[in-house]
Order: structure tokens, then C-alpha cells, then sequence
């Protein structure tokens, strides 16, 4: 999701007899979403032809294979591969991203124009399609096969809300660029339009695509996968909380040893919502990770869009959370790299090998028992890192 500002709403419209609509704090809205969807219209997107593949001489890029597998419809259009319309079915395809030699740890360094300079810009080098689940095994087993035994691992990466093709795919590039990480990328992208006005539209495909979601997640435990790691941002962690849920209720149970961490960043769904799906897994014997800053203006915008209550990236009471069976990564303190405050889960990436012991509360952090609340074996341990302090909320 990207939305380039603050929306204030300020007062409720009053219409009781005798009292004149106050209107301000509704206008102030209307006025900032339509400057929303202006900047939206205007702003350069990478709809189509940045995943033309270049010619890499000379730049010293670091390449990386990532495969996807996707509820998109193809897009014949040069360089594009996948619009936002849905599809009958799941597709697959594998490209090869190159990251410039002058990344900046936790950014995209953008082409101003299709498909972009390999020196200075994440391009392509190699794209195809993949031809059904057949295919896309044999291309992952591939893949892990250049990894040794014991590191064979797999990262799925699911996206959020208004995210066009090619940002969610450099996204997941540029997490496993700056995190370092060994094991094979999995992009598992739903039929968003990226588009800011299409938030029904998205949900109802991120909603869709559940199905497809669990046969990917199969299929990845079907190859010779030893592990599989899960970071879902914004709205997809909807549909991965909802697969996961489905997959437990199903009765054919995942190989858990298989499952590593599961990442829930800035997850953009009803916190009532989130604590009822808690409820139906029980507490898991691994933990979620729920990253969350308090400060996102992109999900303040959601839960007013929504008409309900907070959403759950953006919750501020974490000892439930933590007492449900999850850990609370709070990065409030954290300066953000984007206007929104919505994209702070990717600076994450920089801890690289150390992050899953940073989630777990154990890199500079002092555990203390937190006072006053009812939950007295939640613990918290503030942790700086990142520019800032990051509070990590588990129950022992």
C-alpha cells in the first residue's frame, strides 16, 4: 500500500435538530483523499515494460532467481508479464532481478523510465513463464539443489494492498538482497490493481485467493524444501492468515517442523478479525511474528475506510497478541523510509542472518516483566537497533 499522506477526519458530522453540520473534519477528508488519488494518477508506477530484460554488461549487479506463482491475469504488453485482473487459475513464472552495485540497504532504486539502467536501477535479465506445478517444482528443486543440505530453504513472500506486479516482485528482491538470505524467493501474488481507489476490489481478491495460496504452500513442502519462511506485508497477510487457518481446519496437517518463521508485517485485517483466526489455531507451537508501528498512517486510512475497529498492524494493546501465541515486534521508534509509515517491515532485511534471533528477543535486549497489566508473564524486551528502539512483546 502506498499512500502519500496524512489523512486528518477530524469531527463527526452532526445532523441533530438545532445544530449546524460541522463539516470541517469532513471536507478535510474528501479534500486529502482526492489529493490521494491525484498523486496516485500522477505518480510513476511500474505498470508495464520494466520487466523488459536488459543487457547487464559492465554493471556489476547482483542477480537473483525468484519464482512466483501468481492469481493474475498474463498481460500480453511487453516487459509486463501479470496485470491486476484475476485469473482462472494459478500461473507460474521465474524471473531473474538484478540489484545495482549503489543499492542503498531497505530501498527499490526505481527506473524513471522502462526497463531501466542496470547500474544504477533493479532491472531484469531473464523472465519466462512456467508451465503449471510440474514445471514450477522442477525450477524450485533446481534452484535448491545449488544450496547444501540443511540450508535448502524457501521464502514466500505474499504483498499488499495496492501493489502492481513488478513492486511486489522487487520487494521480495530487495528483502532477500539486504537479509542475505540463502534460501530460494517465492512470490505469492494475488490479483491486486494497485490502484489506491480499489481497496474492495483487492480484498475480495486477496479473499479469493486462499485456495491458492494453500496449493502453494503445498507444493513448496512437495520439493525438496527443507523449510519454508513465510513474510506477509499489509493486506496479505489477510489471505495467508486465512490459508493458514484453512490448511488447520482441513484436517491434512503441514509437516510443522517444515514451517519456519511467519512474519505478519503491518497486517492490514480487523484486529477483532485476527483474534478470532488466533482462536481457531489455538496457541501455535510456533509463533507468529507480527511486526507493528502504531505511527502507520496507511492503516489508519484502512480502518477508516473500513468503518471499524483498529487494524491489527497497527493495535497498541500487544499482551493479548503475545498471550494468543504471538510475538509483538513493535517499530514505532523506527524512522521510516516511506511518507506512509507503512513499509518498515523491509528495513528488517539489514539484521540479515541475525533476524530470527532478533525476533526471538535475544540480540541487546533486556527482558522485564511488564508491570501493570493482568498478563503478568508477558514479557518485553526493548531492543535498539535500526535508528531506533524496537520493543519485542512474546509470552514465555
Amino acid at each position: 500500500m502506498r499512500l502519500p499522506l496524512t489523512l486528518s477526519f477530524g469531527e463527526d458530522v452532526s445532523l441533530e435538530p438545532g445544530n449546524p453540520p460541522r463539516v470541517a473534519g469532513l471536507l478535510l477528508f474528501c479534500v486529502s483523499l482526492f489529493a490521494v488519488f491525484l498523486l496516485a494518477a500522477c505518480a510513476s508506477r511500474p505498470e508495464t515494460g520494466y520487466l523488459t530484460p536488459v543487457n547487464l554488461a559492465g554493471s556489476q549487479s547482483t542477480a537473483h532467481h525468484v519464482l512466483v506463482a501468481t492469481t493474475r491475469a498474463r498481460d500480453s504488453r511487453p516487459g509486463t508479464y501479470f496485470n491486476g485482473e484475476r485469473a482462472g487459475a494459478l500461473d507460474f513464472a521465474q524471473f531473474t532481478v538484478d540489484v545495482p552495485q549503489q543499492h542503498v540497504s531497505g530501498n527499490i532504486e526505481w527506473p524513471s523510465n522502462a526497463p531501466g539502467n542496470p547500474k544504477k536501477n533493479f532491472v531484469v535479465s531473464d523472465a519466462s513463464y512456467l508451465d503449471g506445478d510440474k514445471e514450477f517444482i522442477k525450477n524450485l528443486n533446481s534452484q535448491l539443489a545449488l544450496r547444501p543440505r540443511g540450508s535448502r530453504n524457501v521464502l514466500l513472500f505474499v504483498h499488499g494492498y495496492n501493489t502492481m506486479f513488478a513492486e511486489g516482485l522487487y520487494r521480495l528482491t530487495q528483502i532477500v538482497h539486504d537479509s542475505r538470505a540463502p534460501g530460494v524467493p517465492v512470490l505469492f501474488t494475488w490479483a491486486s490493481r494497485g490502484k489506491v481507489g480499489q481497496y474492495v476490489y483487492d480484498t475480495n481478491s486477496a479473499t479469493i485467493a486462499r485456495d491458492d495460496l494453500v496449493h502453494t504452500i503445498r507444493l513448496i513442502l512437495a520439493s525438496d524444501a527443507d523449510k519454508v519462511n513465510i513474510v506477509a506485508h499489509s493486506m496479505g497477510n489477510w489471505v495467508t492468515v486465512e490459508a493458514l487457518r484453512q490448511i488447520k481446519i482441513s484436517g491434512k496437517a503441514l509437516a510443522i517442523n517444515r514451517i519456519g518463521l511467519v512474519v505478519l508485517a503491518a497486517p492490514d485485517i480487523d484486529i477483532d478479525v485476527f483474534k478470532s483466526q488466533m482462536r481457531s489455531f489455538g496457541k501455535p507451537k510456533k509463533p507468529f511474528y507480527i511486526v507493528i508501528s502504531k505511527d502507520d498512517k496507511a492503516l489508519r486510512t484502512s480502518s477508516f475506510i473500513a468503518g471499524g475497529p483498529a487494524r491489527l498492524g497497527a493495535e497498541a494493546d500487544t499482551d493479548e497478541l503475545a498471550a494468543l501465541g504471538a510475538v509483538v515486534v513493535d517499530m514505532t521508534n523506527v524512522k521510516a523510509n516511506d511518507s506512509s509509515h507503512h513499509g518498515k517491515f523491509a528495513e528488517l532485511a539489514e539484521l540479515g542472518p541475525e533476524l530470527g534471533t532478533v525476533l526471538a528477543g535475544g540480540i541487546g535486549g533486556t527482558s522485564e516483566p511488564e508491570n501493570g497489566g493482568a498478563l503478568q508473564t508477558i514479557v518485553t524486551a526493548p531492543i535498539v537497533l535500526l535508528g531506533g528502539t524496537v520493543q519485542i512483546t512474546r509470552a514465555p
